[in-house]
């Protein structure tokens, strides 16, 4: 059987360790391949190797990293189908579904390319008399990101190529579940013409992580994963002296007012809720259906639930693929039959599905559970499936006081035809990323991703010109050039302009 094995100083290792994990294909079951598993000396190989290419990337001129960067973004054009494929295999989404995030992390390799302008620093002349004062930005060193199994190829594709492109060395850790999408990038990124070491792959589990997050040369951590495990992550590697970038999970609410189309909001909110089967960071898990938008809303949600198409990801006309793991299905199945026994209606139940010649397969099917109160199970915790609770409330003010109770903050949005109800929702609701009319309200590249309470520990958002700051710390440089019969004074006072 295939073993899926590290990436390091520009190619394929099996590592130091003989340990690895079973890596399945979700739509039958089986086994498909096993993943390395590394753990402290694969992390400070890595790192040596990264450490070494370093010192002369870090030297690279911004053209040679951008052009690297427009060919990596041609190639990730070129194999999008592939990838698309190689992701679908292993996750167990939809192939259009896995090509769509791979042109949304591509999104962050053409912000890359656009570096030239975003790290210009700036200058100020005169500041005092023969004084100027200039400032310019430098990468860190080596650094680290940790990925979830939800997106192998964009959420990687929003940490690497920034921290690259400014000028940093990169060692990723993915998911052992669908760890074949990181080495697939590492191969463009080497066809790309990034020199070896520059991007590393180790594979593996808590103890590849305890190892990153320890190792003395690694200057920052990115890492996207549940609430509990980012609080781990903060604690531990800014306790050893690191930049942390940590996200946590989520619990985003869609909010459908009575004056918006219902037919609209529920196409919409079907496919935020039940796209890549639930398992995404800012897929909607709750709708909160305001005064009389209620019984109308659930009546077409109901239909929209059972028009959607679960099969094998590969399967043209497939919505809805499986889950990622026999744990996650039996997880997300158990969820429902507590919300039902906690008082919520199960108006779609989607539980025992069975795909004809995939019957192993890690199936369930879309779940819509109606009269939902904020003290049930399915409404606390994040299933990270294809669950909607429907929440009832009696009018905006209610359901902004609601979403600002919950202790995520990741993403929401309101449905509605009034900008009044909008602008007021906007301003008042206390989670980072809003959609209005837009059920998944994840930022372009350019801008930054990040939520607010739990779904992020510290206070450092992804890509965008956060990234940059990230993955950059300034130099200030203040100058004075006398000529060589001026006679400047010096004093023992504190230095002021003049």
């Amino acid at each position: 059987m295939k073993t899926i094995q590290h990436w390091i100083n520009g190619s394929p290792t099996a590592g130091t360790s003989e340990q690895t994990a079973p890596v399945f294909n979700p739509a039958t079951g089986q086994e498909q391949a096993r993943v390395a598993l590394g753990g402290s000396a694969d992390v400070a190989a890595a790192v040596t190797a990264a450490a070494q290419a370093f010192e002369t990337w870090s030297e690279s001129s911004l053209t040679q990293r951008t052009q690297v960067m427009f060919t990596f973004r041609q190639l990730l054009v070129e194999h999008e189908e592939e990838l698309g494929r190689i992701i679908s295999a292993e996750h167990g989404k939809t192939v259009d579904d896995a090509r769509g995030e791979v042109t949304r992390g591509r999104e962050v390799v053409e912000f890359a390319c656009g570096l030239g302008d975003v790290l210009k620093g700036s200058y100020s002349d005169q500041v005092s008399r023969g004084v100027d004062v200039h400032d310019f930005r430098q990468p860190l060193g080596v650094v680290a990101g940790i990925t979830p199994f939800n997106f192998p190829a964009m959420v990687p594709l929003w940490m690497h190529p920034i921290a690259i492109a400014t000028g940093n060395t990169f060692l990723l850790k993915p998911s052992e579940r669908d760890p074949s999408a990181a080495n697939f990038v590492a191969e463009l990124y080497k066809k790309a013409g990034l020199p070896d070491g520059v991007f590393n792959v180790v594979h593996g589990g808590k103890d590849a992580v305890d190892a990153i997050l320890t190792h003395s040369g690694i200057e920052a951590v990115s890492f996207v994963g549940s609430t509990p495990i980012a609080k781990y992550v903060h604690e531990q590697a800014t306790s050893h002296g690191k930049r942390v970038q940590a996200l946590g999970g989520a619990k985003n609410h869609a909010v459908v007012l009575p004056d918006a189309d219902l037919e609209f909001a529920a196409n919409h909110i079907t496919a935020g809720a039940y796209g890549s089967a639930g398992e995404r960071c800012m897929a909607v898990s709750v709708a909160v259906a305001v005064g009389d938008a209620a019984d109308g809303l659930v009546e077409v949600l109901e239909r929209k639930a059972r028009e959607v198409k679960v099969g094998p990801g590969d399967t043209p006309g497939t919505d809805m693929g499986p889950l990622v793991t026999k744990a996650a299905q039996e997880r997300v199945e158990k969820a429902v039959g507590t919300a039902a026994g906690q008082g919520a209606t199960v108006v779609v139940d989607g539980r025992g599905l069975k795909v004809d010649g995939h019957e192993e397969g890690f199936f369930t099917g879309p779940s819509l559970l109606d009269h939902v109160t904020t003290e049930m199970d399915a409404y606390k915790e994040e299933l990270f499936g294809p669950v909607l609770a429907i929440v009832r409330a009696e009018s905006l003010d209610e359901a902004i006081a609601l979403i600002n109770a919950n202790p995520y903050g990741n993403g929401t949005a309101l449905f509605t035809a009034s900008g009044e109800a909008a602008r007021r929702f906007q301003r008042n609701v206390k989670v980072g990323m809003i959609g209005v009319n837009v059920p998944v309200p994840v930022p372009m590249s350019y801008y930054s991703f990040g939520g607010w309470k739990d779904s992020l520990v510290g206070d450092s958002p992804m890509h965008g010109p956060e990234g940059i700051r990230f993955y950059t710390r300034p130099k200030v440089v203040t100058t004075r050039w006398p000529q060589p019969t001026q006679q400047v004074a010096a004093g023992f006072d504190f230095p002021t302009s003049s």
